[in-house]
């Protein structure tokens, strides 16, 4: 059987616009990183900075690693967009629409959002404006993976996580819809979390939440992290997974962001996890490390409002989307995947 091209090779011979130049790697630097507690510093050295890597996004989220490309790609979600950076080469638009493909006006956040990559290199992304998660692999052009629970529209899939088996973990708050929660287009009346296995089988792991947004596995995948971004409820959820992938229990929480709003504005939105069990939580102004155990050890402090998060390179770089800002730290872990 003939092997199907890989993502990268579509990074490499996609006929894309260029957006900016970058001929130099001496990038600026802004904010710091805060420590709270001395496991700060073996997880980032003293002296890493928050290097900007390119700049002029709307809202940038969803980053994710292409390994076999050493790209970044991530979403312009108010533009439609999936941007595609590269070192030495900068930022370029790689996909457009990325989200939505109707005509006339939508919402604002009308684009993709999360963006992963499953074990055959495809690229998987949570679609705003067409309600979907969408799969698209060189050659194919996107197809449809899931659109619909019980036969009712989703929201607006938001991010996801994709397990070593291939599962795939997805929230599905009403951020992308025009009206949100009282959008009269709304076929669910929850904010859902789900599981769709490889069998194309959707299930519920909770709707216990009014604003679920990010979501992630932990390193053994046996916890499902689930960020909310409730104003008046800044969570991050953990719930327990049986060898199915399937809900185990009773959820707990994880970590109440309330208490740090001093650090500055936004929710929990992006999770990651890295080998060691440690939770990158964005949010407050940059993104929150949190040790296994639920606390606040760290911040890299942006100072922007920050949308989400990816390991990439060797797996131990840092990457973030701080509003119109894409970023990033080196640390001394290695991300989930890697």
């Amino acid at each position: 059987m003939t092997s199907r091209p890989r993502l990268a090779t579509l990074c490499l011979f996609s006929s894309i616009t260029l957006a900016s130049a970058q001929d130099s790697t001496n990038f600026p630097s802004l904010g710091e990183v805060l420590r709270f507690d001395a496991k700060m510093d073996a997880l980032i050295a003293k002296d890493a900075r928050i290097e900007v890597l390119s700049s002029g996004f709307a809202w940038g989220e969803g980053p994710v690693w292409v390994k076999d490309g050493n790209v970044l790609l991530f979403s312009d979600v108010h533009r439609n967009q999936v941007i595609k950076w590269t070192e030495g080469k900068g930022a370029e638009v790689f996909i457009e629409p990325s989200g939505y493909t109707g005509v006339g006006a939508y919402s604002l956040g009308l684009g993709s959002n999360g963006l992963a990559i499953d074990e055959l290199g495809r690229l998987v992304s949570c679609e705003h404006g067409d309600r979907r998660l969408s799969v698209m692999a060189w050659g194919e052009g996107k197809r449809t993976l899931v659109d619909n629970y019980q036969g009712k529209r989703f929201n607006s899939p938001n991010d996801l996580a994709i397990g070593r088996t291939g599962r795939i973990y997805f929230t599905d708050p009403t951020y992308g819809l025009p009206k949100r929660e009282s959008d009269p287009t709304r076929e669910i009346d929850f904010a859902g979390v789900y599981l769709l296995n490889r069998d194309g089988q959707v299930s519920l792991i909770t709707d216990e939440l009014r604003f679920p947004n990010g979501v992630e596995l932990s390193h053994d995948e046996r916890t499902l992290y689930v960020a909310q971004s409730d104003p008046e409820n800044p969570i991050v959820m953990a719930y327990p997974l049986d060898g199915d992938g399937k809900i185990a229990g009773k959820g707990k929480l994880f970590f109440d962001a309330k208490p740090h709003r001093n650090l500055g504005a936004g929710n929990p939105d992006g999770l990651k996890t890295d080998t060691q069990g440690n939770l990158w939580v964005t949010g407050m102004g940059g993104v929150m490390v949190v040790s296994p155990k639920g606390k606040l050890i760290g911040h890299i402090a942006t100072g922007e409002r920050t949308a989400n998060c990816a390991w990439g390179n060797d797996g131990s770089t840092l990457y973030i989307t701080a509003d119109m800002y894409l970023c990033r730290i080196q640390t001394k872990v290695t991300g989930r995947g890697f």
